[in-house]
């Protein structure tokens, strides 16, 4: 995995004080889903994901690592008929609740899911959550997935390879670039 990284402070819109940038290569699924461990390894009961990407651009791979990383019961699939799915903890670290967001039309729909009853007590990773599951919290990691195109996707080898931008905001996040290094 092929790391390059940005770091840029500032307080962000949200009046969150810091904000990380990381940009990271993921040249298998399995790179993907490793990504998605090591951020269950790093959360925190009460985190917010975003998670943005075409079709088929790894969002459910990267969840399904991220319950691997969280010790989470159950098999982490894509909720898209039932829109959340809550998976809780076998030990005593926080569960996971996957939203996917795809088929809501809008703020009412999202509140609808009454989404704040497990906010605080699990990690919440939102699928196509962009530009509407940000006002669920001013501190947040975005994560944007793509695949390569052209001749960048030639020489990345397999139909695998993806690119992730990771934008941390909040306090929370400001030492992402150093946490996702750490071992």
């Amino acid at each position: 995995m092929s790391r390059s990284e940005a770091a840029a402070g500032g307080p962000s819109s949200q009046a969150a004080d810091a904000v990380a940038a990381v940009a990271l290569d993921l040249p298998t699924a399995a790179a993907t889903r490793a990504l998605g461990r090591r951020l269950g390894e790093l959360a925190q009961p009460g985190d917010l994901l975003i998670l943005s990407g075409e079709l088929g651009a790894g969002k459910t791979t990267l969840v399904q690592g991220l319950g691997e990383g969280l010790g989470v019961r159950g098999r982490v699939s894509s909720p898209t008929f039932v829109i959340a799915r809550h998976h809780p903890a076998l030990g005593g670290g926080p569960g996971l609740l996957h939203v996917d967001a795809y088929r809501l039309d809008g703020l009412g729909q999202l509140d609808a899911l009454d989404l704040d009853a497990d906010l605080e007590d699990s990690v919440t990773a939102v699928e196509w959550g962009a530009g509407l599951a940000e006002r669920l919290s001013a501190e947040r990691l975005e994560v944007k997935l793509e695949r390569p195109r052209g001749a960048q996707a030639g020489r990345a080898g397999t139909g695998e390879a993806r690119r992730a931008e990771l934008r941390g905001i909040g306090r929370r996040w400001r030492d992402l670039p150093a946490q996702l290094r750490a071992r």
